[in-house]
């Protein structure tokens, strides 16, 4: 029996299935003021100088159930000092993350905590820290990073919280990526990331499309893997002496040969439904060979020699350019204040040209601020009527942010045939902003954390490119009186990345979705019907994650110099309680001070809701365990060749994982909401549902577009030597 199969087995006889152990993580936290940390999710005592802190519990659970991720994070401090202090706890969230909940245990009960408008969240706050009682606050400080205020954590005692976040994972040519963030800086203290004790982390993956391979990028020796099903897997990890300094990393990779459409729909008793509406690309979109122009824009100021943010970039940008095409042309253009071009003209990727490419981003270091308006003028100049153009921006977008407005107005006027691809690296960059200037020039954004793995991706972009995407896709509703649609423009559907609506809708029933769009140049338009039921099944989270995509377009028309939308997004914020600039999350001592200064208990119902249906999926997914697990010998054990410790049931006791999901009924539950879509014509018939295909929710992140790719690049070197 292999050493991985004994520790699988020991994890499953000690629950009596096959669910992998949780434990804790005790960490000894030392205060040493001030200076940066690069390990989040840890604690700082604002009490002074020597101040010492015990994180005693750190237990991570992640549910991914039809491309929708839960995160909840359960930690347990320690005051271990002789005085009261308050405690600042600082976290990154993934990106387009919705904070759903922060809760404390007080005198042993949760309370969980309610959205309230930002200021007024800060005065009620302060008014009971002025009595010395227990109220914690938790607020968003930027775009990328929240904080948690704790008071008072007296003497000795311990203090319980709970976090809990939700976000959307995308596919990306068939693979999908779910990071759980600690690389950052911690404002105020510098911690020791060497944790004394243990971390564990648990995921479960849900996929109605089957589950491939399963394995981590960061931690691929930590976690152990086992397949259940071809429908689900689980991997889970304990770890003594751990560093909190690293990303944690799982890609998960699935397959769907045709060009679906999938819808999932929540609909809560006495209240409006919601649906989310996936759209993916297949196999059957054939490629292209025309060839095409590239301006690579590498950002070398100052902000960019944290965490070898610039080492990285300069690695993604030469694996993509290793990658283009003989025909293809390029120029590259380094910037900081103003822009400093290679060669001031396109030029074929030839091998000397690419060798000239390689030394001049080798060449570059990070120095100076941010102006990013003219190098985008700059990389425009280069246009050709007669093809198309690509812009690669790799940057953190850390800009002024009086330039955000001017930058986002010149990226709307562009030149016809100018696309402009955004890369930001790590965990510090200014998401928001790169994405909205990605989406508003008909391109893509990426965000690739430094733990990832580069090799598998450094084709990906230049895929997406040669394959055909249906362009300006719109799609248009008619029955069950579907509203408030978001994004309200979908743009371009590239391949290997999934377009996704949400809304809402009042009236369940038949609903014909009409989608349109250019493929190959030629008009392309069907017409599908599904079916949006009365009946709640389960898949809350979408409500939540509905409204945060609403949130992100109010703060991007802020953003482009729209006016301001705070009274909507704090509407919206607290109704759906979602963190946001202008609302934060507070927790009081007990319902009756809830009712003191009149803040209905929302959310404290939305969770209960939330976890009722989480609690309905773990029902099924333990369902899959126990199926799983008849029969199952860890001596016979198979190890998968590209998963080291992926543990896998015989294949006889069920379908093989890369089955078709319309090969079997059992994988098409609901089939009037899973269609295939005929991209390969001109037809324009009316198509219902039940073509086979299943849900897509596999998980994952956007992490699609350029890194180091070393194997590439080798490869290619190998070629030109040989010549």
């Amino acid at each position: 029996m292999t050493t991985q199969a004994t520790r699988c087995h020991q994890i499953q006889n000690r629950h009596g299935t096959a669910i992998l152990a949780a434990g804790v993580m005790v960490a000894l936290i030392t205060l040493v003021l001030p200076s940066h940390a690069s390990a989040a999710g840890l604690l700082v005592s604002q009490g002074g100088f020597g101040g010492v802190l015990e994180m005693k519990e750190h237990d991570v659970r992640v549910t991914v159930n039809n491309s929708i991720a839960v995160t909840q994070v359960d930690q347990v401090f320690v005051n271990t000092e002789n005085r009261q202090v308050e405690a600042l706890y600082t976290f990154p969230v993934p990106r387009e993350a919705s904070v759903s909940n922060f809760s404390m245990w007080i005198a042993g009960k949760e309370m969980i905590g309610e959205v309230v408008e930002k200021e007024r969240a800060r005065q009620i706050y302060e008014s009971y820290k002025q009595k010395k009682r227990d109220p914690g606050l938790l607020e968003q400080v930027d775009f990328k990073q929240f904080e948690m205020r704790i008071f008072p954590i007296p003497a000795g005692a311990e203090q319980r919280i709970r976090i809990e976040y939700y976000q959307q994972l995308n596919v990306d040519h068939d693979w999908a990526t779910y990071v759980y963030p600690l690389a950052t800086d911690v404002r105020g203290g510098q911690l020791d990331s060497q944790v004394k004790g243990r971390f564990s982390m648990t995921v479960d993956f849900k996929s109605e499309v089957p589950i491939k391979e399963l394995h981590s990028e960061s931690h691929p020796d930590d976690f152990v893997v086992v397949s259940h099903e071809p429908k689900y897997a689980q991997a889970a990890m304990e770890l003594n002496e751990a560093d909190l300094s690293r990303d944690i990393v799982m890609a998960v990779q699935t397959k769907r040969p045709r060009t679906g459409l999938d819808v999932i729909t929540s609909h809560p008793a006495g209240e409006d439904g919601y649906f989310m509406l996936t759209l993916t690309p297949g196999e059957d979109l054939s490629s292209t060979a025309e060839p095409m122009d590239y301006v690579f824009l590498l950002d070398v100021s100052g902000s960019m020699s944290r965490d070898e943010k610039l080492a990285i970039s300069r690695q993604s940008v030469v694996a993509f350019i290793d990658s283009l095409g003989p025909d293809d042309r390029f120029e590259c253009l380094a910037f900081n204040l103003v822009p400093t071009p290679l060669f001031r003209s396109l030029q074929l990727a030839a091998a000397e040209n690419l060798d000239q490419a390689k030394e001049f981003f080798d060449a570059q270091r990070a120095r100076g601020g941010t102006v990013l308006q003219p190098a985008l003028s700059a990389a425009y100049a280069y246009r050709d009527d007669d093809r198309p153009l690509n812009v690669v921006l790799l940057s953190d977008g850390m800009t002024e942010v009086g330039e955000q407005a001017e930058l986002l107005g010149l990226i709307q006027s562009r030149p016809a045939g100018v696309r402009v691809f955004c890369i930001g690296v790590g965990n510090e960059v200014n998401r928001p902003l790169l994405d909205q200037m990605a989406k508003q020039a008909g391109g893509l954004a990426a965000f690739v954390s430094t733990e990832d793995s580069f090799g598998r991706q450094a084709h990906l972009m230049r895929q997406k490119l040669v394959r055909p995407a249906i362009e300006n896709v719109a799609a248009q509703f008619a029955g069950a009186a579907v509203r408030d649609v978001e994004p309200t423009e979908l743009g371009d559907l590239f391949y290997g990345t999934p377009l996704r609506l949400l809304g809402r809708y009042g009236a369940n029933g038949p609903v014909a979705i009409t989608l349109t769009g250019t493929v190959q140049g030629g008009p392309w338009k069907q017409t599908v019907e599904v079916d949006l039921p009365k009946a709640d099944e389960g898949n809350s989270e979408i409500e939540r994650i509905w409204a945060q995509q609403r949130v992100q377009r109010l703060l991007a028309g802020e953003r482009a110099g729209k006016g301001s939308q705070r009274d909507e997004i704090v509407r919206l914020s607290e109704a759906y309680s979602i963190v946001s600039p202008y609302a934060s999350m507070l927790v009081l001592e007990n319902n009756a001070e809830y009712k003191r200064w009149k803040i209905e208990q929302r959310n404290a119902t939305r969770i209960e809701r939330d976890r009722q249906s989480r609690n309905t999926v773990q029902e099924k997914l333990a369902e899959m365990r126990r199926r799983a697990s008849e029969g199952f010998e860890v001596e016979r054990a198979e190890k998968l060749v590209s998963t080291p410790d992926r543990v896998q049931a015989p294949a006889t006791t069920r379908p093989q994982p890369n089955q078709s999901a319309s090969q079997s009924p059992s994988q098409s539950v609901r089939p009037s909401r899973s269609v295939d879509l005929d991209v390969e014509s001109s037809s324009r018939g009316r198509n219902r549902g039940g073509r086979g295909g299943g849900a897509i929710d596999p998980v994952t992140a956007l992490l699609a577009l350029v890194t180091a790719g070393g194997a590439a690049m080798a490869g290619r070197r190998k070629n030109r030597n040989r010549t």
